[in-house]
């Protein structure tokens, strides 16, 4: 099993739409705030609709939980809302939640 240090898991609505992973990355930059030479990998969990964005700073991943308060938004092309869990991801386990990301 793979460590998941400096990552966070953003968690979208499961009965929302698919994303386009181009989408997720705008997302991503928009909504989080995070640049690009502040991310170190993204793995996109098409079925579970999971996020997982590994930072190069772990300090960012506390002021995103802050900025964002743990939830977001996703506005899909034809304007449906949908909400998105943001936590933080321990050694293979999520920190506080029922997740259970793949290695």
């Amino acid at each position: 099993m793979g460590e998941r240090q400096n990552t966070l898991v953003c968690a979208f609505d499961p009965q929302s739409p698919r994303i386009s992973a181009f989408e997720i990355h705008e997302w991503i930059n928009e909504t989080l705030c995070l640049l690009e030479s502040e991310v170190r990998l993204i793995q996109i969990d098409g079925p579970k609709r999971h996020v997982y964005i590994k930072l190069s700073d772990p300090t960012r991943i506390k002021n995103i939980l802050t900025m964002t308060t743990g939830q977001a938004e996703y506005k899909h092309s034809d304007g449906v809302i949908s909400k998105v869990r943001i936590e933080a991801v321990g050694f293979g386990n999520t920190e506080g939640s029922n997740c259970e990301p793949t290695a």
